[in-house]
């Protein structure tokens, strides 16, 4: 007996075995799936750690745990961007918000300031170059006597008196103190905030400098979070707690403090948030949509029932051996479920629909089942193993991710056409399905018709279509070395997160930019002569280590400090505390009398303007005072004066702080700043900026050349993201080589016919040669996500070239045309489910997910077209000796 007839006879045992005691088969098999939920429940666990998901043993992977473990305060990272409406507001958020997340030890594992401590705040003019210096002490000159005032008399009256004496002298010197037009158009736009409902501050730290380097609206905390990974978001407890603090620090009568999450930790959470929302969305579209399918071409609302049956069976199975197999799920093997969905229902509807015509041809219901096991098994093990080959050759390649993938999708493959095989027959067996269900023709939509119009175009021209895909398939060589690819995973995520707006903002900033490399120096000397040398490439903007925390010049600077100093003539290191000024009316009436004076005399047009607008804020906001109650004058005047003066005494204190500068040493550097640069081994760390634009494949490509020339251990998130694609591109160059040469080899040895090989394979090649010339014309560039499709298509499209070559083979003993065998129509639905499984992601926020149902329903389609007109106008010219019916 052949092993084809022994396969028969055993499937033929079986059949009659099930259908006579199909309760028993049902029992047997809701013990196997109890026993296997309670498994993988206690054993299946996902971890969302990325860090190593590809090439893990790499070198690049190497040195990035080097880096890890010297500096493991610098990874895992969420970083807080606070941004407010004045320095000295930014300031004091940032320090509140660092002391509330310290204070947290439950969520946070560290908390880190960069530019906000007693070191800085102490030491830092002493970082400024000596022009920025100079700068700063020519405009502390001109603001002394302006500031000695306002410290004697630090309340609104004060504060209009100062601006009322200024406008005499300009008046009588006919030269403006300081830059007074400026310093009124500030005043101005805060009065006009204020009294509109508005919250807004004077910033003086701006008014005293204008240097960048001094003056920032941003404050940065690096904070470690704790981490669940048995959780789908790891960081969220942790992002929750921020949320909870940034809360914590707003005043109501000031202005907001807005605090963006970025850093890994950040944009990892704001992904899964995304890709969590997304597919929950897309799925809930893909159910109703397979749903609606599957009703349409059982018309049975029984098996319909069946085959949602039989495949949510399965996966509980496929879960057992996913924790049996690798006990822990990753953001790329988790996809092996949507793969089953995909094939697995495929397997159903092959059998469903089988066994519906078999009960047409009025055969018994047991006949019918057996029939359809018999039928069906053969065909569908073959495309299960051919498959699987498919996924399998994924297991050795360096993206572990998708080597897990592989094993998991391949495996499950066997898993679910086992279950269809068991569970379905004895489900049809005992559902009141009966020949009579059958509808006649008047109930035939007219989409049926659709197959036979196809059938005439496919077989009558097929030498014109030979002739058409031939020049598609030039056009698309011609194409496919124009694919992109795009594996910077910022262009994968939604780009109207916090995390990836604040991130692209900071790359668009070279003082901030992530994208850096770093290099670790064991000796000093060594590390100050490569950062020499890595300074003068041409593609590195700057360097810091260690040694930039020791300032250059200090002698001389540390005397304009002194100068400095000594011109403000403060008695105090502490500027004095703002007074409540209960009566600043009379104060801003004489004001307004002395500009009364000033206006007629002003022939600059601008400060004409600005004056004439600061006159009528100050007549405002007498008549807002005159209109309010009486009690509540009292807080209407303590607003205003905290939005003029509010700032003050912070930029001041900040300012005389500064002018205690001493000379530093690296002894001198605080610990918590020089376990950054130096690790307790003895590791020196040099950060190395980039000159040019990252997002440019180009240009990171050039800048991590350069630094590799002069070390070639250098790491850090160019390198991880650049390493990455090539080695992604790699594994799935190898996985897709050996997977078509080993489906091929097992084709041939199984069927025996070299031209039924080259038939399978065709819709395969030429689907994936018309899949990549589409990614190029509608601009979807190859990523980490779409690049999983590849291996999901290997498998659809090769059971498609499977069950039509056989029809083909057998076309000449079909009395009906071959697209209306169930076969056909089986291929034709499963197409249909599968893509509605994906084309829910096209239309997802988060980019490489919208990207991947794109390029799965583009190759689909490919796939459809491949074999449904061009494998059978292909067998028509290569098949002479068969007649195929029209």
């Amino acid at each position: 007996m052949s092993f084809t007839s022994h396969s028969q006879d055993l499937l033929s045992r079986w059949g009659n075995w099930s259908v006579k005691n199909p309760l028993l088969v049902l029992l047997i098999v809701s013990v196997g799936v109890i026993l296997a939920y309670f498994y993988t429940a206690k054993h299946l666990s996902i971890n969302t750690d990325t860090t190593e998901l590809v090439a893990p043993d790499a070198p690049f992977q190497q040195n990035s745990r080097k880096f890890e473990k010297a500096f493991p305060q610098d990874m895992r990272t969420l970083l807080l961007v606070v941004e407010s409406a004045t320095p000295e507001l930014a300031k004091s958020a940032t320090q509140r918000l660092g002391r509330l997340l310290e204070a947290d030890k439950a969520h946070f594992e560290s908390v880190y300031t960069p530019n906000d401590n007693g070191f800085f705040r102490k030491n830092g003019l002493l970082f400024l170059d000596i022009a920025d210096l100079q700068d700063l002490s020519s405009t502390m000159s001109e603001a002394q006597p302006f500031i000695g005032r306002i410290s004697q008399e630090t309340h609104l009256s004060g504060f209009f008196s100062i601006l009322d004496d200024a406008f005499v002298s300009s008046d009588e010197n006919g030269k403006l103190p300081v830059d007074l037009p400026a310093l009124i158009s500030k005043v101005s736009l805060v009065l006009h905030q204020t009294m509109n409902g508005g919250t807004a501050l004077l910033s003086w730290e701006e008014l005293i400098t204008s240097s960048k380097k001094i003056t920032t609206k941003n404050g940065f905390i690096v904070v470690r979070p704790k981490f669940d990974y048995a959780q789908i978001r790891p960081a969220e407890e942790a992002i929750n707690a921020v949320h909870k603090a940034v809360a914590g620090i707003q005043e109501a009568d000031l202005p907001e403090v807005k605090v963006w999450l970025s850093g890994e930790v950040g944009l990892e959470d704001d992904e899964l948030a995304g890709m969590s929302t997304g597919t929950f969305n897309a799925s809930l579209f893909s159910v109703v949509v397979v749903l609606g399918i599957l009703l349409v071409a059982y018309r049975s609302v029984f098996l319909t029932i069946a085959t949602l049956v039989t495949l949510a069976l399965g996966m509980v199975f496929c879960g057992a051996f996913a924790a049996a197999a690798v006990g822990e799920l990753n953001l790329i093997s988790v996809a092996f479920a949507v793969s089953n969905i995909g094939l697995g229902v495929e397997y159903a509807i092959h059998f469903c629909l089988r066994y519906r015509d078999n009960l047409a041809r009025h055969i018994g219901k047991d006949r019918a089942i057996i029939g359809t096991l018999t039928s069906t098994s053969p065909s569908l093990l073959l495309c299960a193993g051919t498959t699987a080959i498919g996924l399998y050759a994924f297991i050795p390649t360096d993206y572990q991710g998708v080597s897990e993938l592989g094993l998991l999708a391949g495996t499950s493959l066997f898993i679910c056409l086992l279950v269809t095989l068991t569970v379905l027959p004895v489900m049809v067996k005992l559902m009141p399905l009966k020949t009579a269900d059958k509808p006649d023709a008047r109930q035939v939509l007219q989409i049926e018709h659709l197959p036979e119009k196809l059938a005439l175009l496919t077989l009558h021209h097929a030498k014109p279509i030979a002739l058409m895909v031939a020049l598609l398939a030039v056009v698309s060589l011609f194409l496919m070395p124009q694919v992109e690819t795009d594996f910077n995973p910022i262009n994968l995520r939604d780009p109207n997160t916090e995390s990836v707006i604040a991130f692209k903002a900071l790359t668009q900033d070279k003082e901030t930019t992530p994208m850096t490399l770093t290099v670790l120096v064991k000796d000093a000397e060594k590390a100050k002569a490569l950062q020499q040398r890595l300074g003068k490439l041409a593609s590195v903007d700057k360097t810091i280590s260690l040694f930039d925390f020791q300032p250059g010049d200090q002698e001389e600077k540390l005397a304009l400090i002194e100068e400095m100093d000594l011109t403000m003539g403060m008695q105090t290191c502490e500027f004095p505390a703002l007074n409540m000024d209960n009566n600043p009316i009379p104060a801003i009436q004489h004001l307004l009398k002395t500009l009364d004076i000033i206006l007629p005399k002003t022939s600059n047009p601008h400060e004409l303007d600005v004056f004439s607008a600061f006159k009528s804020e100050l007549q405002g906001l007498l008549r807002e005072h005159e209109a309010r109650l009486q009690p509540y004058r009292h807080s209407f005047l303590a607003k205003v004066q905290t939005a003029l003066l509010g700032t003050l005494p912070q930029a001041m204190n900040g300012m005389l702080a500064s002018f205690d500068a001493a000379e530093i040493t690296l002894d001198d550097i605080p610990p918590d700043i020089k376990e950054r640069w130096l690790s307790k081994e003895g590791w020196y760390r040099i950060q190395i900026f980039p000159r040019q634009d990252l997002n440019d494949l180009d240009n990171l490509e050039h800048f991590i050349t350069d630094v590799q020339t002069l070390e070639p251990d250098a790491t850090d998130l160019p390198i991880l993201y650049w390493e990455s694609m090539k080695a992604v591109v790699g594994a799935f160059e190898e996985a897709i080589t050996i997977a078509l040469v080993t489906i091929a080899l097992v084709l041939f040895s199984i069927r025996r016919n070299l031209t039924d090989t080259l038939l399978i394979m065709t819709p395969l090649v030429l689907a994936g040669l018309f899949t990549m010339a589409s990614t190029v014309l509608t601009h979807t560039p190859i990523n980490f996500a779409n690049i999983i499709a590849l291996p999901l298509l290997l498998g659809f499209g090769v059971d498609n070239g499977i069950h039509m070559v056989e029809k083909l083979r057998h076309s000449v003993a079909e009395e009906q045309n071959m697209y209306q065998s169930s076969t056909a129509r089986a291929m034709f639905y499963g197409a249909l489910t599968t893509s509605s499984s994906f084309a829910g992601l096209a239309f997802s926020s988060h980019q490489g997910i919208a990207s991947m149902g794109l390029v799965i329903t583009i190759g689909i389609f490919w796939i459809m077209v491949s074999t449904f007109i061009i494998l059978p106008a292909f067998s028509k010219l290569v098949l002479k000796n068969n007649k195929v019916n029209v």
